[in-house]
């Protein structure tokens, strides 16, 4: 018996190398060459040389740590918002007791995958622009007298984040209703609970790790947005993500570009220790 056992977990091994191999090749390999880059100097045209320095990180933390603010502010903001609007589309969706009601509104809600990031992100550079249908549709209420300057601000890049990301909130939140029990809820107004007891008390815990699970997969994402502040923020809507890619194009920075880079991983990992630990501690209470 133990020798079989032994035998499947070396089966187990070499099954998985391909994978691991991979992962190290692909992942581990160029995020320690951009932990050392961070900690290099700059040469001509940007390139990492010797000797090692911390600068990098001064700066980071010194110059840019206003476009590290924003990045998070903004994504943090983006979190809220996609919970306050996916919760309640997610918990209209899985409780539409016909099942042609509840396919057709999954189908709308990943409807917009269907199409490239970058060509929806385009499109709202048409609404949001001076000439664009949101200012169209304003003057023509006689709403505004002159239009709106909504393109190239950091409020546009929340809009085109909300709009990218919603999704991502909206379907794990759909999966925990899904399976929640509605009896739960009946029993607690049988006890004399309202709903809105009920729901603080019995339905937001139960679906608490959909909320979770949504959040990290909303606010990881938005904080190293790169497409949407370069295409509807401009300068004024600038995050770490477009700091990184300037400092990599032309005669950049690539020590600098390195330090923001293993700077914002720094954001990510928190984040993801975060839902981790707040996901154990749930499963823990329940």
């Amino acid at each position: 018996m133990a020798s079989r056992l032994r035998t499947m977990r070396e089966n187990g091994s070499l099954l998985a190398l391909p994978t691991i191999s991979w992962l190290v090749i692909f992942f581990v390999l160029p995020l320690i060459i951009v932990l050392v880059f961070s900690f290099m100097s700059r040469g001509r045209g940007g390139v990492a040389i010797m000797p090692f320095t911390l600068d990098h990180y001064g700066r980071t933390f010194d110059v840019f740590f206003i476009i590290l603010q924003r990045s998070i502010g903004l994504a943090a903001l983006t979190t809220i918002i996609c919970l306050i609007a996916g919760y309640p589309l997610a918990f209209f969706i899985s409780t539409r007791r016909r099942r042609i009601v509840q396919q057709v509104a999954l189908f709308l809600v990943i409807l917009p995958f269907w199409t490239n990031f970058l060509i929806r992100t385009y499109a709202w550079r048409i609404l949001l622009g001076e000439e664009g249908t949101i200012n169209g549709l304003l003057l023509s209420l006689g709403l505004i007298s002159e239009p709106l300057p909504l393109l190239n601000t950091q409020l546009a890049v929340l809009i085109g984040l909300v709009y990218g990301f919603l999704p991502f909130m909206a379907l794990p939140i759909y999966a925990s209703v899904e399976r929640f029990n509605f009896r739960y809820v009946d029993a607690a107004q049988d006890l004399g609970a309202n709903d809105i007891r009920a729901f603080m008390r019995i339905v937001l815990p139960l679906t608490l790790p959909g909320v979770l699970a949504g959040c990290a997969l909303v606010f990881i994402p938005s904080v190293g947005a790169f497409v949407t502040p370069d295409l509807l923020g401009g300068a004024k809507g600038l995050m770490i993500g477009n700091l990184i890619n300037k400092q990599f194009g032309g005669s950049g920075n690539m020590p600098l570009g390195s330090a923001l880079s293993i700077v914002m991983m720094a954001v990510v990992m928190i984040s993801l220790l975060v839902y981790i630990f707040a996901n154990r501690r749930d499963a823990g209470a329940s």
